[in-house]
């Protein structure tokens, strides 16, 4: 007993310095990231259409708009070939399990973005985002460029998308979705109105990995 004791003790020691050497790297940023200027938000392809509420996507897509706006640091535009990010939102159902209806459509868009006053109009651009034609409701790791047939609405079954999530992923790139992101945020009611938690979240990173950076020699 007391030699397993001892091993534990041990084995804590050699524990504990690499659990804060990752919790140091964990925020860090690429350099694009803290360079970025302009934004593009759309709606990740594979999410389906909620029965109960069709336009769940489409208004947390807004609301992220908005928020960004409301920070003042990037501007968010319509254009993913030409944004240096693009974030990547989707609103979980609450459920490990839901029924959805694919339609790729979803980022299909009338627009341009306005600005002014406290809230963002959309108003003349109609189709899929330039390299986003992703097969939408496909399955997890498909995202624009990946391939796949447009097809019209079907029902689909979504497992594992409970809580919403907001990914920022490099622009200017040949299929940005195909890489890693470069931060990401999974949480319940991660994309809630008014407040949007994801983006205050990407903000204090931001400031975070600024801070770090400037620490460097």
């Amino acid at each position: 007993m007391y030699r397993r004791i001892v091993l534990l003790l041990i084995a804590s020691v050699w524990l504990v310095p690499c659990g804060v050497a990752k919790d140091k790297n964990k925020n860090r940023l690429p350099p694009y990231v803290l360079s970025a200027h302009t934004v593009a938000v759309i709606i990740d392809p594979s999410a389906g259409m909620s029965i109960d509420d069709p336009q769940a996507n489409r208004v947390a897509q807004k609301d992220v708009e908005e928020a960004l706006i409301k920070w003042g640091r990037l501007e968010p535009i319509l254009s993913t070939s030409t944004a240096d990010l693009i974030i990547v939102v989707r609103k979980g159902s609450g459920r490990m399990v839901n029924q959805t209806i694919s339609d790729p459509r979803q980022n299909g868009r009338p627009g341009s973005i306005d600005q002014s006053g406290n809230s963002t109009s959309i108003g003349a651009q109609h189709g899929q985002q330039p390299g986003l034609a992703g097969d939408a409701g496909s399955g997890p790791g498909t995202g624009p460029g990946m391939g796949g047939g447009m097809g019209g609405p079907r029902p689909q079954t979504e497992i594992g998308e409970a809580d919403d999530s907001f990914m920022v992923y490099e622009g200017g790139t040949e299929n940005p979705l195909d890489h890693s992101p470069a931060w990401r945020y999974v949480a319940r009611d991660g994309l809630l109105p008014h407040t949007v938690p994801a983006v205050a979240e990407f903000r204090k990173a931001i400031s975070e990995a600024e801070k770090a950076a400037a620490k460097t020699p």
